[in-house]
């Protein structure tokens, strides 16, 4: 299939936590125009079994497809870690994708960090990906992973840069499996929205890293390499959920930073 520059970037995730990863694209690329999709009937995809989470993903990759994306982001690490390989044989040839674990992965080792920590979803630790991935590039690099399993509901719910954030941030952090680390990975992309919290938890000693730097800028490159990079802006920008409630259009608001409307879109029927 014949792509142009002109055509929209798809993204998606279980839910909103992948409007940090779109925010950020959005203003790295300004020229580009997204076509959001979060799949707010299934979340969280942490709880599915593989299986359940390759069907949401192909389905709304279609959906994607319809759209006339040019690429396609899979902003959600358990969809990354569960259906990525199955959509790059699916669509061979027909769409770009890109996944938010491989560019974290990569950045650790290129920096040459020692001794890592994860902090993820338990689907996203009990997958070990990010180890797994880790050590098949750089033997040497220690991995140490923890599940954080309060810190995405607590941020759904605007509880974040507060007391209460606080003392959760800091029961986790404690946790001995992160001692002595000298870089952090926040291995969910609702985590960004606590990172000044965290980074103040290490007082800058640890480096914080979350997949929107290096996500945007992989994304950067891959056009750039495929001459697909848009030099025009061309309409809007559009974020359709499968399940609407009027928190999820708050809750929205702060994960993307600005002003968005949502639209309820059944693709399941």
């Amino acid at each position: 299939m014949h792509k142009n520059p002109n055509q929209p970037i798809g993204i998606f995730d279980s839910g909103i936590g992948g409007l940090t990863v779109a925010n950020a694209i959005h203003h790295f690329l300004p020229n580009e125009r997204l076509i959001y999709f979060g799949d707010t009937v299934h979340l969280p995809y942490g709880d599915k079994s593989a299986d359940a989470i390759r069907y949401y993903c192909l389905r709304i990759s279609k959906f994607l497809l319809e759209q006339d994306c040019k690429m396609i982001v899979i902003a959600c690490n358990s969809a990354s870690s569960a259906a990525y390989d199955m959509l790059l044989d699916f669509f061979e040839g027909k769409v770009l994708f890109v996944n938010v674990v491989d560019p974290l992965v990569q950045a650790v080792v290129s920096e040459g960090y020692k001794n890592v920590g994860v902090i993820a979803t338990k689907a996203t630790i009990n997958s070990s990906i990010y180890r797994n991935k880790i050590k098949s590039l750089n033997q040497k690099v220690k991995v140490n992973q923890l599940a954080t399993p309060l810190l995405a509901p607590m941020i759904e719910e605007g509880f974040y840069n507060g007391n209460i954030s606080r003392s959760v941030i800091e029961s986790y952090l404690d946790h001995p499996d992160l001692k002595d680390i000298d870089a952090l990975l926040l291995a969910c992309t609702h985590y960004p929205l606590i990172r000044k919290e965290i980074n103040e938890y290490y007082d800058g000693k640890v480096t914080i890293l979350d997949s929107t730097d290096v996500v945007k800028e992989e994304v950067k490159r891959i056009l750039t390499e495929e001459d697909l990079l848009c030099s025009k802006r061309f309409g809007q920008d559009c974020f359709y959920v499968s399940d609407y409630t009027s928190s999820f259009e708050e809750t929205a608001r702060n994960f993307y930073g600005e002003d968005l409307n949502l639209e309820a879109l059944q693709i399941w029927t």
